[in-house]
């Protein structure tokens, strides 16, 4: 790598170029697709959540049978 500053500034303009060729590929999800897929994480999260709790107290509860 040179260490040029026109050199960066080059290198900087083209990678910008190319980062903006890119986006302006992307297909974003509608309002409806996004907020569906939140509710789904946000779900699934809570479940998973819930399990792990559950069996937590489980654990916890025979350690205090095991050790009195």
């Amino acid at each position: 790598m040179e260490w040029n500053p026109v050199t960066w500034i080059s290198d900087s303009r083209h990678f910008l170029l190319e980062v903006r060729s890119e986006f302006r590929k992307v297909t974003w999800p509608s309002q409806k697709e996004a907020v569906a897929g939140t509710i789904g994480v946000v779900v699934v999260v809570a479940v998973i959540t819930s399990v792990l709790s559950v069996i937590d107290l489980g654990l916890g509860q025979l350690i205090k049978l095991v050790i009195p």
